[in-house]
């Protein structure tokens, strides 16, 4: 179905000399380094609202924007596993951190796989320079003029990664042909949207620094080709590919991106998850026993147990978020081999495992937390942190229940009723 493409532009140039040799071991490597930096600057990136000039440097030093950003436009082009496992340790420095990282540096996946060649050539730019949020919920008054629309105004609250991006992506519904109402979505550069000061420091009960700001825009043009027309949620709309698949010769641009989307929230949990139990060990490492102080808290067995049960959600959090991950590749390959295109039974098997293994890691933290000592709750703690910021999954709309229903739709061969049940 699909023949290899010989990579061609610039490589990395605006990120260091990395270019396109930069294997997955050293990016892992180089997130994992910086952990010790996202913990030291956490409390300020919470008031904040995102992180800081220093540690945005340090990702752009190191690459990390550009692990799904196709060679052709100076990305490393890695696959889905190889993401996940930067964000998890970037998430075990700052679990918010992580978020705003997220949703800046993924969505380079979208564009590559459903924009035409124009438009990513001009989005990413010339040094490949693109990072971007994305809120798909529809909103915005449009106006059709010569050659694109006119967003006459619009508001699209929670587009976390906005800080840090240099676009904003957003969606829309607007009349097709027929005057049907389509889902459209589109990419504007940053400096055209207002950010509006609407998240960090009390603002929201966790996850405090993922930059998840209300984005406004009033009177900007977006050109035809700037727009991509179609749901790439759930199915393969094409069972031809996709303009990234045809200009990159990668079937991991089939983009179809529910089950990889909800994959980057398996892996931000899976390092909150891991970060709130080393957190708890060195507490029960270093604190004494009340009324016995001979004995520290690891001595004990209950403690030993939760930390026990702690640790297996965690790794068995990570094997499922692995075998998801391996699916979509695996289902990519399938369309490059044999043409079967992706479906939505695909798609919500991926997702609800990518779910199952987010639970697993809220469950983790909130095991640690309340095992540990008084002391927890206070405010600047960081198990306090960490159970506040696994809240703010427990409550997002793709966590909810309708992920393991459209799961048994899917296979049964009903419509998926996906995000029904609150915004």
């Amino acid at each position: 179905m699909i023949a290899p493409r010989d990579a061609t532009g610039r490589v990395g140039e605006a990120e260091g000399p990395h270019g396109r040799d930069m294997s997955a071991t050293a990016l892992i490597a180089r997130a994992r380094a910086l952990v010790p930096m996202l913990r030291e600057q956490q409390e300020e990136a919470d008031e904040r609202g995102y992180y800081s000039e220093a540690v945005h440097r340090e990702f752009l030093a190191a690459g990390l924007y550009r692990i799904l950003q196709p060679r052709m436009f100076g990305g490393h082009e890695l696959d889905l596993g190889t993401f996940l496992e930067v964000v998890t340790e970037i998430s075990r420095g700052h679990p918010s951190t992580g978020w705003c990282y997220t949703l800046a540096s993924s969505h380079c996946l979208i564009l590559a796989s459903h924009w035409g060649e124009q438009a990513q050539r001009e989005l990413f730019g010339p040094a490949g320079d693109f990072r971007s949020s994305h809120r798909s919920v529809p909103a915005g008054k449009f106006k059709r003029v010569e050659g694109g629309y006119l967003i006459e105004s619009g508001s699209w609250s929670y587009s976390s990664g906005t800080p840090v991006a240099t676009h904003f992506g957003g969606g829309a519904l607007l009349p097709d042909a027929q005057g049907n109402l389509v889902s459209v979505n589109f990419f504007v550069p940053r400096e055209k949207v207002t950010i509006l000061p609407d998240w960090g420091g009390d603002h929201s009960l966790g996850m405090r620094g993922s930059g998840s700001h209300t984005v406004r825009i009033e009177n900007v043009f977006v050109p035809d080709h700037h727009l991509s027309w179609g749901n790439f949620l759930l199915d393969q709309a094409d069972p031809q590919g996709t303009p990234g698949t045809r200009l990159h010769g990668n079937p991991m641009y089939l983009g179809v991106v529910g089950g990889p989307y909800h994959l980057t929230f398996s892996a931000m949990m899976l390092g909150t998850a891991r970060a709130a139990i080393e957190e708890f060990e060195q507490l029960i490492r270093t604190r004494k026993v009340i009324g016995n102080p001979s004995l520290y808290i690891y001595q004990q067995t209950d403690v030993q147990a939760a930390l026990g049960e702690a640790m297996v959600l965690a790794d068995s959090a990570e094997a499922v978020m692995r075998a998801a991950a391996d699916l979509y590749r695996e289902c990519c390959d399938r369309w490059a081999s044999t043409g079967a295109p992706i479906r939505s039974a695909d798609t919500m098997r991926m997702w609800a495992m990518a779910r199952q293994s987010c639970l697993m890691s809220c469950s983790a933290v909130e095991l640690v937390f309340l095992r540990g000592t008084p002391t927890v709750t206070m405010r600047g703690h960081r198990l306090q942190r960490y159970f506040r910021d696994i809240q703010m999954y427990r409550v997002h709309p793709a966590s909810q229940p309708w992920v393991p229903r459209g799961r048994a739709q899917s296979h049964l061969g009903l419509p998926v009723e996906y995000f029904t049940a609150r915004k």
